[in-house]
């Protein structure tokens, strides 16, 4: 049975599938929400820098924690706006699967080191995981299907539904993803993304841009007090700007001026019980805040009815992400871009260009015994380098330490 509301063509899947010994009763959308919650992919984000390192602390928030939250926040906003809960939830819980060791720092390393086979984007990267290198399905004609979810659900995970670009650093799928890729997207409009995509990006910048932030004030890096300051206040926005140009200077501060009159909003340390209280209470209201603001927004633009595929789009005001940008922007300039990490940064990216390097020549003894097939398969030094990038895009930020110590000899410091 087709969800209701879905086409046919939407719940088909790439590769056919044998018949279960056992059937339930579950959804298309339940089994794809599954498939990704048991994946190992998905697991291996918990050792995976979100801002701060999973290796800093004994409860940060890693690239597995953000994507639990950020599945809690679109599961709500699709069940407020009519599209299927379950398929949302499968995209948020899947939008970063692909993503390698040391966060965007790690993404960066990696793509310079593979320009010549099309580079490195962790989102290009997520569709090879879930269509290719995550081992769960083998279709009838014994053709690996990856995790094999279906059009809508992989269609849903494509936060750039085009391959690289000159206009933007962003893209969804490398040159040899193509077929499939051009599969999922089978009737879609050139470069649109259905709604149910943008739930799961809008979901992702409102879990980030709350819960980083209070990350930020807990790990004392971030002292809201400071932004009472007329001098820090024009030092803020100006770093904000250029980084997250959706908003403007002048949204930026009346966003930061909204923010902070309201009752809620935190000004000082979080070093009482009640503190952290007030703290976790702003963070709820945050969340409350964008995610209702842009519900109320879609509605009011398209009335009542279920709002799925490409029946509809989302509309988020722009005070609301004036509001989202700025408090992502106060994350970065006083988390990620204080002067103590730069340093951290810079090795960790040469621990990825070296460990890479290190794998192109020892491949395919060196990798992971699943990946060797593939090597050995590719038809040329392009193809054989796009495995080898899967193998550290697939590590921890541990094990890429573990696995640059074993191959150099050097031991793994606490700088990683």
């Amino acid at each position: 049975m087709v969800e209701e509301w879905y086409e046919e063509s939407d719940v088909v899947r790439w590769g056919e599938e044998r018949v279960k010994t056992t059937p339930d009763d579950r959804t298309w959308f339940e089994r794809d929400r599954a498939r990704v919650l048991h994946s190992s992919a998905l697991r291996r984000l918990a050792g995976k820098t979100q801002v701060v390192g999973p290796l800093d602390d004994d409860f940060p928030r890693t690239r597995l924690t953000h994507s639990l939250e950020t599945a809690q926040v679109g599961r709500g906003l699709a069940r407020s706006l009519g599209a299927d809960p379950d398929l949302v939830d499968a995209a948020c819980l899947a939008h970063d699967i692909g993503h390698p060791p040391f966060g965007h720092n790690g993404e960066t390393a990696l793509d310079e080191a593979a320009r010549s086979c099309g580079g490195f984007e962790g989102n290009a990267q997520s569709l090879r995981e879930l269509t290719r290198l995550e081992v769960k399905i083998v279709d009838v004609r014994g053709r690996e299907a990856g995790l094999n979810l279906t059009r809508a659900t992989l269609d849903a995970s494509l936060k750039y539904p085009w391959s690289r670009r000159p206009d933007t650093p962003k893209f969804g799928v490398y040159a040899d993803d193509l077929p499939i890729f051009h599969w999922v997207r089978d009737g879609a409009p050139q470069g649109r993304r259905c709604v149910e995509a943008q739930i799961m990006d809008w979901a992702d910048d409102v879990a980030y841009s709350a819960h980083d932030l209070e990350d930020g004030v807990v790990a004392g890096l971030i002292d809201l007090g400071r932004l009472e300051d007329p001098g820090e206040r024009v030092d803020l926005l100006a770093s904000i700007a250029p980084r997250y140009p959706a908003a403007s200077p002048e949204e930026l501060g009346e966003a930061l001026d909204r923010l902070r009159r309201a009752p809620w909003w935190l000004s000082g340390p979080v070093s009482t019980p009640a503190a952290l209280c007030a703290l976790r209470t702003m963070t709820s209201e945050l969340i409350a805040r964008l995610c209702v603001a842009a519900v109320r927004a879609t509605r009011a633009a398209h009335g009542d009815l279920p709002l799925r595929r490409y029946r509809a789009d989302l509309v988020v005001p722009r005070a609301t992400v004036a509001e989202c940008c700025l408090l992502k922007g106060v994350t970065a300039r006083f988390v990620m871009d204080r002067r103590d990490a730069h340093a951290r940064q810079r090795r960790q990216r040469e621990v990825v260009a070296e460990l890479l390097a290190l794998l192109v020549v020892r491949a395919p003894e060196a990798l992971d015994p699943l990946l060797r097939p593939a090597w050995l398969a590719a038809p040329d030094d392009a193809g054989r380098l796009r495995v080898v990038v899967d193998q550290v895009a697939r590590l921890t930020d541990a094990s890429a330490g573990r696995r640059h110590a074993q191959l150099t000899g050097r031991p793994w410091t606490a700088v990683l």
